[in-house]
């Protein structure tokens, strides 16, 4: 099968090694690493036949990845900390590399270049590793986790000048004219893209939208980001730069959202290739026979990169448990350090030992890096008597605060419909969301929010739980919903809660918690689709109430075995019974020109008429002399039985 069989091979060997790694909750990308370790041609057992192949098509997950990083890229996620991240990451890079070429020199006693590329390689710090982290800990939101982001996605941006740069430092002197062109290139390419794409690429993805073919949205977005990095390629440019300011270009249209989230399952598969090729290269028995002096790096550059994160976070005037938070979270080598150093082994500026002693030396710092980060809540603790609590990001709230308000945990489509409700009501809510997108979709339809996780006790204090009157889980995942509960039932054990649930294990598993109130959104979306579809077939009313609340009460059931729950139920059904109902008179009515005395309704059928629509004006409470006229539309109240009398009586 040649390389069929390898793709297979590297696959399920992904899958094995993420599940692992998501077991021990630590970013799939380093179970991908230890399973192209265990297929490389170093271990021995099953092993890929065709690597070189497989690392040609590893280059198009590079190419992916970062054109995903260009479309996830906005200009708006740096505002709050722009100054340390556009100021600041410049100068932490450049004194990474300075430490970098120390280290090269003086330790490992490399040449000039070679030392320069290894200041480069650990200049970047991990986005995959650092986001994952700040998610397990719920630290996302917090200031601290702003200015990391802020610093990771400048030092993203720079991966793609310093692919042009460091392959030329090979030969600096005639490679100075050639850097010049290669910097002329981009600039033109650049300039190309603002003007022509984003003209034309929007429009190409509006004309190709109108035909609702989400095959033909993905083929043309991955056609765009791979064709116009493969243009860059041609003219002497990066591959892989090409397809960044492709996705930076399409980010800026109406369909950058939609892109992003087609575009992610395809990046990562082809991401699963680059990462396993990555172990693939790494050899056990070098990490055995150099482990002090791999140790000894990880140590060093750990060392320094954490003082200058740290140290740069004060200057910028960061203080409280910020500077220590930073500096123990980006200490790492990044995950496009990997990119980079195959550049450097193709280009012959690293041998296969480099090589292979900064990607050891980057995989064991990136595996350090939950535990290493984890010690930054001890040690706040430690000192919380000097340090306050960090501010958590708050938008639109009320200036008197929050008082017996509703708690809106999620503002995806769900949640901002919800707080829609509350807001034309004028009813007191605050919606809290992780995501930042989402985040700046409620800030702009002017409701409250809370940037953070709901599962964590800072961000529910910050969204006044303890003096809310409801709370309202819409988030679709089961364990962030349970954490949720949980914190919520330590800080307020009497607030109610309406939680979402994808299904029946999930509804059982909050029952358990002591969630009474649980929807399926999808269940009841079903359900209101079939009454839609029963009332256009002419099916009566009663029959459709009936068979919804039978289906409704065979699905809750498992659910509601309490007499507190069974209590609610019925007044559910109560409520329902008691609904409203419209029915215009006819011209061929019996109840034109007669007065609700002469007809005797209430008796008749048992209904109430509680009013009549006439012309656009609305008679309430319509006593027993009033006549009906042709036309009028008359809400009554009563059981479904009642109904459908006065249908008949109406018919008749």
């Amino acid at each position: 099968m040649g390389i069929a069989s390898d793709i297979v091979i590297i696959v399920v060997a992904a899958l094995i090694g993420g599940i692992v790694a998501n077991k021990l909750k630590v970013p799939l990308m380093l179970g991908y690493i230890v399973a192209g370790i265990a297929v490389g041609p170093h271990t021995g057992g099953v092993t890929v036949s065709e690597i070189h192949d497989i690392e040609l098509l590893a280059e198009i997950g590079v190419a992916l990845l970062l054109f995903a990083l260009g479309l996830e890229f906005s200009l708006t996620k740096l505002k709050p900390v722009r100054t340390v991240a556009l100021v600041g990451t410049p100068i932490q890079m450049l004194l990474t590399i300075g430490c970098g070429f120390v280290i090269g020199q003086q330790l490992l006693g490399w040449d000039t270049i070679s030392s320069l590329w290894l200041g480069g390689l650990i200049s970047l710090s991990s986005t995959m590793v650092i986001l994952k982290t700040l998610m397990n800990q719920g630290w996302l939101g917090t200031l601290s986790s702003r200015v990391m982001i802020g610093m990771l996605i400048v030092q993203d941006l720079a991966v793609v000048p310093l692919m042009i740069l460091l392959p030329q430092l090979n030969n600096a002197e005639s490679g100075l004219p050639i850097l010049g062109l290669a910097a002329m290139k981009a600039i033109v390419f650049l300039a190309a893209m603002v003007l022509l794409g984003t003209r034309l690429l929007p429009r190409l993805l509006t004309y190709v939208a109108q035909w609702n073919s989400r095959e033909l949205f993905l083929l043309t977005i991955t056609a765009m980001g791979l064709g116009i990095g493969y243009a860059t390629y041609l003219v002497g440019l990066s591959f892989a730069f090409g397809a960044f300011a492709a996705g930076m270009v399409l980010s800026e249209s109406d369909y950058g959202h939609q892109a992003l989230s087609d575009i992610i399952p395809l990046r990562d598969v082809f991401a699963l290739l680059f990462f396993t090729s990555v172990g693939m290269l790494l050899d056990p028995q070098f990490l055995l026979d150099r482990w002090d002096t791999v140790l000894t790096l990880v140590l060093l550059v750990s060392v320094c990169k954490g003082v200058i994160f740290a140290g740069l976070a004060r200057i910028f005037g960061y203080g409280n448990v910020v500077p220590l938070a930073v500096g123990l979270g980006l200490f790492q080598i990044g995950e496009f350090s990997f990119v980079l150093a195959r550049v450097g082994l193709a280009d012959r500026a690293l041998s296969t030992e480099m090589y292979s002693l900064v990607l050891s030396t980057a995989i064991i710092s990136m595996m350090l890096t939950p535990l290493v980060s984890s010690l930054t809540a001890p040690l706040y603790s430690l000192r919380k008597r000097w340090f306050k609590r960090e501010p958590l990001q708050t938008i639109n709230l009320p200036e008197t605060g929050l008082h017996d308000h509703v708690v809106i945990a999620g503002a995806g489509r769900i949640g901002r419909h919800v707080a829609g409700v509350l807001h034309h009501l004028k009813l007191s809510f605050v919606l809290v969301e992780l995501d930042y997108r989402q985040v700046q979709q409620v800030r702009e339809a002017g409701f409250p929010v809370v940037y953070g996780d709901a599962g964590q006790e800072a961000v529910l204090e910050a969204a006044g739980i303890e003096g809310a009157r409801l709370l309202l889980i819409t988030i679709p995942a089961i364990v962030s919903a349970q954490a949720i509960v949980d914190q919520t039932r330590r800080l307020n054990p009497r607030l109610g809660i309406v939680a979402r649930s994808e299904g029946l294990e999930q509804m059982k598993a909050l029952h358990e918690k002591g969630v009474y109130e649980v929807v399926q959104p999808e269940f009841e979306a079903g359900l209101e689709i079939t009454r839609q579809a029963l009332i256009s077939l002419n099916v009566p009313a009663t029959d459709i109430l009936r068979y919804t609340d039978a289906v409704r009460r065979e699905l809750y059931a498992p659910i509601c075995r309490n007499q507190e729950c069974e209590t609610v139920a019925l007044l559910r059904d109560a409520r329902r019974l008691l609904e409203m109902n419209w029915m215009t008179l006819g011209p061929e009515s019996p109840l034109n020109d007669r007065t609700i005395g002469e007809l005797n309704i209430r008796t008749n059928t048992g209904v109430s008429i509680v009013g009549v629509m006439r012309g656009g004006t609305l008679h309430p409470n319509p006593g027993p002399d009033f006549r009906f006229a042709r036309g009028d539309m008359i809400a009554v109240l009563g059981e479904p039985e009642q109904f459908n009398a006065l249908q008949e009586f109406h018919t008749a």
